[in-house]
């Protein structure tokens, strides 16, 4: 691989501030692309999912334990397989107790969630070590219908929001043949609690989950954001422009 180029330190600094500006312009429009996640419609969910987790059975709601938001990792990990995915759990071993506890300080709890058995679920958390809340969703409609398991032969083809004709464009056709096997993918679902009404606010999939390091990143997907108090009141995009702090700074 090749090395940058070695340059005198005022040449550096030209540089280095040239990249700043740009590194302002993302904040920048950062800070402006999670208000319009935090402005996007939701919808109640009146489906009945029930889960396995290691105290029986939970509904979408038992899943929440009390918080506000509930983050869902969709974890990929298919009924046959020995093991999840190994990319899903390079990400769950960067998880810590300090995340979660950020997090529920801010009402918002975060588990996982996979097609598989939780016998082996159980047995896979604890060779990892892992204290997360991990439920099974194996015999729900749960990962159809948040499209992370992709089988024609439930649910029509779609996955980051395409269909068969767009994921032919991109190169994805591969996600089409799930004759032999359904194709299970990674993604991230957020839920919002208003009394006993339950609603989906948010998910993402493939590279979409990268952005989720660290409980500010997290927070971000989220339908009520970090909770702080520069951030706007919905529907102020210019005023987000304005008043978030611009930590590039």
């Amino acid at each position: 691989m090749a090395l940058p180029t070695v340059v005198s330190r005022d040449e550096w600094l030209t540089a280095r501030k040239e990249l700043l500006a740009r590194e302002k312009q993302l904040t920048r429009a950062r800070d402006a692309l999670n208000t319009a996640r935090r402005e996007l419609p939701m919808v109640r969910i009146d489906k009945h999912y029930v889960f396995e987790g290691p105290d029986g059975p939970a509904r979408l709601s038992d899943l929440f334990a009390g918080m506000r938001q509930l983050i869902v990792q969709h974890v990929m990990f298919g009924p046959d397989w020995d093991a999840a995915c190994p990319s899903c759990t390079a990400g769950i071993n960067e998880l810590s107790d300090g995340l979660f506890n950020n997090l529920r300080n801010r009402r918002t709890r975060y588990v996982l969630v996979s097609r598989t058995p939780l016998d082996k679920i159980e047995k896979y958390r604890t060779e990892k070590g892992w204290t997360v809340p991990w439920y099974s969703s194996l015999g729900s409609d749960f990962n159809y219908d948040f499209h992370v398991t992709i089988d024609a032969s439930v649910r029509p083809v779609m996955f980051n929001y395409r269909g068969p004709e767009e994921l032919q464009t991109h190169g994805m056709e591969w996600l089409l043949d799930t004759a032999n096997q359904p194709s299970e993918q990674p993604g991230l679902s957020c839920f919002l609690r208003d009394g006993d009404d339950i609603f989906h606010t948010y998910s993402t999939f493939g590279r979409g989950t990268e952005a989720g390091g660290g409980a500010y990143g997290l927070l971000d997907l989220t339908a009520l954001g970090r909770q702080e108090e520069w951030e706007e009141p919905k529907g102020r995009v210019e005023h987000a422009r304005r008043s978030a702090p611009d930590f590039t700074e």
